[in-house]
């Protein structure tokens, strides 16, 4: 991006398109498929009498992607607290430029001498070497050196692991500011302390050896402490770290969003006490219960609904097929087209999303072109009397189906799903409680604790008043709560994202047939999809019962 005919830029345009096109990507094999430019990064208005200008500078915006050969052994920062070390991988040998770096910025400084692609036969060694440290499972973590330098990219791997950490920086030279934050190319790995000379040696071998420097390591605990000569140069609580590191993006959440909301998420940063996401389950995870039905080669139909704006249905697909179901791809225009019935199908799911953009209200839009279509209202009417059935509402489907209450008996006491307290879009990874209730799905699960993606705008439960929330409880037809890292039923943000009372996310009928909920069970019923789980999980995550226990109810 660029202002052209601005004095400089077009100079600068041509240098910077030549250094990355024809020089730097080519070296490093790499091609650029697309390019957009913007060439008016400059704007002119009147202000009074004077004429004033804004020029933007120049800027270069590089989107990467390459293919990921297997996603289950892709590194994050997260921290591990066993035996380990750190290690610093420098490519920038030493220059430690201070230009336009996060520091300078704080300083309202610009700098002359910013980080630079010092050695680029070296920078491909180094994504050589780290492909090569995957492969073996040598690494336990990585981050990039990056905004803010080492110092935040140390304090991001901790706030990850939940740790702290102990290093020593005397190596990288006397002046420890530029030491620490110097946004030059590399990067931190941790590995096992038993594997810290095979790692060493292993980058030696890719051109690397001057680069590695040993910093220390990730220990239990709040401390992070720098040394240099066995000086101290910074400790600090890692807890209170995190509550800086957060203070613009707090503040910034209070001019947006509910000014509660961000006000509670910033507090519970500060709780060193909270265990993180955990889980608890009721049953084994590894227990097929579908398995004996899939081996009669029996495959019962479930109608896989969706309308304009839903994205969910693909997913939604697979997990029901994983369980033993024959998926049909059902578009609600085949319904009012009566070219597809739903006499033939023994079970029935209605997808998230955002149908007709939720304009008319979250899934409402949906639910009219079903209750004002008599043909397919009765059709529906028809699916829900109809004994050995089962029926799934999730997110915008919940939501669609949470307005068709007058034709699903036993759902009298369902409520509303209207906007979050928060005032925003919500798309977390959410712990929540499979409660005592009559929902035919979540059958063998009650005391589960477990994290669920939760993606929504309008998910806060909404009743008429305390008389109909005792009803609704009394009446045990609650499936699911949120519930924070202690495992408590909670309505503070952000363990509760939507507000809703008591932590109700999930609603079932009286005879358990039809239960709709907010989160997205089939976007985790995969292991590998879960942004975070246990180790010991296997190919399926605990969510993948649902599924199973739908398959099990058809016989």
């Amino acid at each position: 991006m660029a202002a052209a005919g601005h004095p400089g830029e077009d100079a600068g345009l041509y240098d910077a398109v030549k250094a990355v096109g024809e020089e730097l990507c080519p070296q490093l094999g790499l091609t650029i498929p697309v390019g957009k430019d913007s060439m008016s990064m400059k704007t002119r208005w009147q202000e009074g009498n004077e004429q004033r200008e804004m020029t933007s500078p120049l800027s270069l915006v590089i989107s990467a992607f390459a293919r990921v050969e297997d996603v289950r052994h892709t590194l994050t920062p997260q921290l591990s607290t066993e035996d380990n070390a750190l290690l610093l991988i420098d490519l920038g040998k030493g220059h430690n430029a201070l230009g336009a770096t996060a520091l300078a910025q704080v300083y309202r400084q610009l700098g002359d001498k910013p980080a630079d692609v010092r050695d680029v036969a070296q920078l491909k060694g180094f994504y050589d070497a780290m492909q090569a440290l995957v492969a073996a499972r040598k690494l336990l973590a990585w981050h990039d050196r990056s905004d803010g330098g080492l110092l935040v990219t140390l304090a991001e791997m901790a706030f990850a692991g939940h740790c702290g950490v102990q290093v020593d920086i005397a190596a990288l030279g006397d002046d420890h500011l530029a030491a620490l934050f110097n946004e030059e190319l590399g990067g931190v790995i941790q590995v096992r302390a038993e594997d810290r000379d095979a790692v060493e040696a292993l980058l030696a071998q890719y051109g690397l050896a001057d680069c590695v420097h040993y910093l220390g390591q990730a220990l239990a605990g709040d401390r992070f402490v720098i040394t240099a000569n066995d000086q101290t140069v910074f400790s600090e609580s890692r807890t209170t770290l995190r509550v800086w590191w957060a203070e613009t993006t707090w503040q910034m959440q209070r001019l947006r969003d509910n000014p509660q909301c961000a006000d509670q998420e910033h507090e519970a940063k500060a709780n060193d006490a909270d265990p993180g996401l955990n889980v608890k389950l009721s049953f084994d995870i590894n227990e097929d219960i579908a398995a004996p039905y899939i081996a009669t080669g029996a495959r019962p139909k479930v109608a896989v609904l969706r309308e304009q704006g839903v994205n969910s249905h693909v997913e939604m697909a697979a997990a029901f097929h994983r369980a033993g179901f024959d998926a049909i791809d059902v578009h609600m225009s085949d319904l009012l087209g009566g070219r597809i019935g739903l006499g033939n199908f023994h079970a029935l799911v209605a997808c998230g999303g955002f149908s007709y953009g939720d304009v008319l209200g979250a899934g409402e839009g949906w639910a009219k072109s079903i209750l004002f279509n008599h043909r397919v209202r009765d059709e529906f009417e028809t699916f829900f009397h109809r004994p050995q059935t089962l029926a799934l509402g999730v997110c915008n489907g919940c939501q669609m189906m949470s307005n068709l209450r007058e034709l699903i008996p036993g759902s009298e006491l369902w409520p509303r799903f209207v906007r979050n307290h928060s005032d925003r879009f919500e798309a977390r990874f959410s712990l929540v409680e499979v409660t005592q209730s009559p929902s035919l799905l979540l059958q063998g699960m009650v005391g589960s604790q477990m994290p669920i993606a939760v993606s929504h705008g309008e998910g806060r439960v909404e009743v008429r008043d305390d008389a109909h929330l005792a009803a609704l409880e009394s009446k045990g037809l609650v499936a699911l709560r949120y519930v924070d890292n202690f495992g408590k039923v909670t309505e503070t943000y952000p363990a509760n994202p939507n507000g809703s009372p008591n932590g109700i996310t999930a609603v079932t009928t009286e005879n358990g047939r039809v239960t709709i909920m907010m989160p997205h069970p089939e976007r985790v019923f995969r292991t590998v999809a879960n942004s975070w789980h246990p180790e010991n999980w296997g190919e399926d995550s605990p969510w993948m019962r649902i599924f199973r226990n739908a398959r099990k109810q058809l016989g």
